[in-house]
C-alpha cells in the first residue's frame, strides 16, 4: 500500500467516521489508535467505536434534533449509522445498540477497507497536515499537552460519568413492569417508587460516599452527564422531575402513575443486560450496590459494571476552528469529535463525517463543504465556530438549527411537532440536493 495521504488520530466514533468518509472518496488513510496496547481508565474494549457511557444513541424521530442528525448522516452514507442500524436493540423511540457488536462492525469495516491502514500506537505530537485529530474526551496526557500548547488555545477539562449495568435474571420482576413512555411499546423496565421509598432513596443517595477524583470540579460537569448524586443534591425533587419522572408511565398493577420511576434500558442484543437510565455516578462501588439496591426490584441486582467517572477534555473551539472543524491557523489540520465541543455519540460522529467530507473535497481540489445551519450538521459546525463568552459543549437540538422564515409565503407554524417536521424536511431536502449536485457517494 502506498504512503497514506491523511493521518487520522483516534478510532472512536468521530475518527472512525472521518476515516470512512475519506476512504470512500478514494483517499488513502492511516488510522492511528493507541488501543489495544494502551487504554484510558474508561476504555475496556480493544475495538474501534467503543461506547463508554451508554448504549443509547437517543431519539430516532425527526421531531428531535438528534433524530434529524441521524437521518442526515444515513443519507451521507455514515459508517456509524450503518453499524447502529445493524446492531440495534429494543429501546422504544430511541436508537440503542449492542455495544460489542457495534464496535465489531465498525472495526471490521475499517480493517477490511483497501484505502485504510491501521496503526496501533500512541500519538504524542500533532501530525503534519493533512490530518484529523479525533482523540475525543479521553485524549492521552502526552498529546493533550501538545494540543494545549497550540497558539491561542484555551483547553477546558471536566468529567463525564457512566451508568451501571445489571443482569436481567437478578432483578425482582414482581416489582418491575415493562413499558415505554406514552404507550410507545414495552422496551423499558420500570421500577416504580412511592413517596416514602423515593425520599428514603434520595436521603441515602446524597449522603453516600463518593470516589475522590483528582482535578474534579463539580461546576465543570456537563449537564447531560451529571452524576445522579450531584443532581439529587440540588434538591429532593430534582430527580423526580428529571430522570426519575413518572410521566407517561402507568403501573399496570395499580392503574396509576407512581411518585417516581427508575427506568432500565436493554444494553445487549440478547436482552440479558440492562443499564440504569440517567444513573451516571461517582459513588464508590459498595455504595452503588447499597444505595441502588433500595430501588424497587433491584434489591438483589447483580452489577456487571458499576458506574465510573472519566475525564472529558474539549477545546475552546470558537476562534480556533472553522465550521468544518478545520484549524484557522493551520490549513488541512482538522479536529473532530467531543474534543471540539460537540456533545454526544451521534454529534461526535457527525463532526467526523463533516470533517472527513470537507478534507476529502479539499484534497480533490473541490473546496470545503459549506453545510448551512438550516441542517443539523451545519448547525453543529456553526456552534463550535461561533464566538461566545462562555463556550460549552452542546447536544444537537432544534434550538441550534435555523428556524423557518416568517414572510409572505411562510406562515408561523404554532404546533411544535409540525414546525420541527417542516424544519427537518427542509434540511433533508438540502442534503438530498447536495448529494445529487456534488456526488458524495464515490
Amino acid at each position: 500500500m502506498n504512503e497514506p495521504v491523511v493521518t487520522v488520530v483516534g478510532a472512536g466514533l468521530a475518527g472512525a467516521e472521518a476515516t470512512w468518509q475519506l476512504a470512500r472518496q478514494g483517499i488513502r488513510v492511516r488510522l492511528i489508535d493507541m488501543k489495544p496496547d494502551k487504554k484510558s481508565p474508561a476504555h475496556t474494549m480493544d475495538g474501534f467505536g467503543e461506547l463508554v457511557c451508554s448504549n443509547s444513541l437517543r431519539s430516532d424521530r425527526l421531531t428531535n434534533g438528534v433524530g434529524l442528525l441521524k437521518e442526515e448522516m444515513r443519507r451521507l452514507h455514515s459508517l456509524i449509522m450503518d453499524a447502529a442500524d445493524a446492531t440495534r436493540v429494543p429501546a422504544g423511540g430511541a436508537l440503542a445498540v449492542d455495544r460489542n457488536s457495534f464496535s465489531a462492525y465498525i472495526t471490521h469495516s475499517l480493517a477490511s477497507h483497501p484505502n485504510v491502514e491501521i496503526v496501533h500506537q500512541e500519538v504524542l505530537d500533532i501530525p503534519e497536515p493533512p490530518c484529523i485529530i479525533a482523540t475525543g474526551p479521553l485524549t492521552s496526557d502526552g498529546l493533550a499537552e501538545k494540543i494545549q500548547a497550540l497558539p491561542g488555545l484555551n483547553m477546558l477539562n471536566f468529567y463525564d460519568a457512566a451508568a451501571p449495568i445489571v443482569t436481567l435474571e437478578s432483578l425482582n420482576m414482581e416489582r418491575i413492569f415493562r413499558q415505554s413512555r406514552y404507550e410507545r411499546g414495552s422496551d423499558y423496565l420500570n421500577c416504580p417508587m412511592n413517596e416514602t421509598e423515593y425520599m428514603a432513596f434520595i436521603h441515602e443517595l446524597v449522603h453516600a460516599e463518593t470516589a475522590p477524583i483528582h482535578g474534579f470540579e463539580e461546576k465543570k460537569v456537563f449537564e447531560g452527564c451529571m452524576p445522579v448524586e450531584s443532581m439529587a443534591k440540588r434538591g429532593p425533587m430534582v430527580l423526580a422531575y428529571g430522570p426519575l419522572k413518572p410521566v407517561g408511565l402507568t403501573d399496570p398493577r395499580t392503574g396509576k402513575q407512581a411518585f417516581a420511576v427508575v427506568q432500565l434500558r436493554q444494553d445487549n442484543q440478547e436482552g440479558t443486560l440492562f443499564n440504569l437510565v440517567g444513573f451516571q455516578t461517582r459513588l464508590k462501588f459498595p455504595e452503588q450496590k447499597r444505595v441502588f439496591g433500595m430501588i424497587p426490584g433491584l434489591e438483589n441486582a447483580e452489577f456487571v459494571r458499576y458506574g465510573v467517572m472519566h475525564r472529558n477534555t474539549f477545546l475552546h473551539s470558537p476562534g480556533f476552528l472553522n465550521a468544518h472543524y478545520e484549524m484557522l491557523q493551520k490549513p488541512l489540520c482538522y479536529f473532530a469529535g467531543q474534543i471540539t465541543g460537540v456533545e454526544g455519540y451521534i454529534e461526535s460522529a457527525a463532526s467526523g463525517l463533516l470533517a472527513g467530507i470537507s478534507l476529502g473535497h479539499q484534497l480533490h481540489n473541490m473546496g470545503p463543504v459549506d453545510f448551512p445551519s438550516l441542517t443539523a450538521m451545519g448547525a453543529l459546525g456553526k456552534h463550535v465556530s461561533t464566538p461566545v463568552h462562555d463556550f460549552q459543549p452542546m447536544n444537537c437540538t432544534f434550538g441550534l438549527i435555523d428556524g423557518l422564515p416568517v414572510d409572505g409565503t411562510h406562515k408561523k407554524i404554532r404546533n411544535k411537532a409540525q414546525r420541527y417536521e417542516a424544519i427537518a424536511s427542509r434540511a433533508l431536502d438540502w442534503i438530498d440536493h447536495y448529494i445529487q449536485e456534488q456526488g458524495v457517494a464515490i
